[in-house]
């Protein structure tokens, strides 16, 4: 049901009102969404299997998919880090499973941020993404307090055919993020 919604805000009022704004002359020329990527960096978890577990089954809960685990890449002594160590936790999502994680993201999980105002409207990376950076994991409904031994955050970078900033943010903008005014 959620993936429905956004699909269909995009596939009407989203992609006619672009059209107009941009000139697009077909619908298909018309950015669109291709992923989400949630990445969880868990430097701590080199020392402690068990807390990347936790953070596994955390992810799995908000995300409806298997984390994947990523490893150093190269050994840098100052932190005690050799390559090929666990160091975090990602997720690529599309189709249903994109929609519906960014559906309970907008509607569920940013407003109960503590003093919340909107998203960052400068976290374009110049080609069309978007990329947000989430405190806590307890602002989604799937994690409760109880669940929690230690407070962890997450980036969220959603990918888009956008060609440019301009039209990536109206794109987003015409799917409901809350930019900052």
């Amino acid at each position: 049901m959620a993936m429905e919604r956004l699909k269909t805000t995009y596939q009407t009022t989203v992609r006619e009102d672009m059209m107009k704004r941009f000139g697009y002359t077909s619908p298909m020329a018309v950015p669109a969404l291709v992923k989400v990527v949630v990445n969880q960096g868990l430097g701590e978890a080199k020392d402690d299997s068990k807390l990347l577990e936790k953070a596994q089954k955390d992810m799995a809960m908000i995300t409806l998919q298997k984390p994947i685990v990523t490893k150093s890449k190269k050994s840098v002594s100052n932190f005690k880090l050799r390559a090929g160590q666990n160091v975090g936790l990602k997720v690529t999502l599309r189709g249903e499973k994109m929609y519906t994680f960014l559906e309970k993201l907008l509607n569920i999980a940013l407003p109960r941020i503590r003093d919340f105002r909107g998203v960052n409207p400068n976290s374009f990376d110049g080609r069309g993404n978007y990329n947000l950076g989430i405190k806590e994991q307890m602002v989604f409904p799937e994690i409760t307090y109880e669940m929690v031994d230690a407070t962890r955050g997450f980036d969220i970078t959603v990918v888009t055919t956008a060609k440019n900033d301009e039209e990536a943010r109206a794109l987003l903008e015409g799917l409901g993020f809350p930019f900052k005014k």
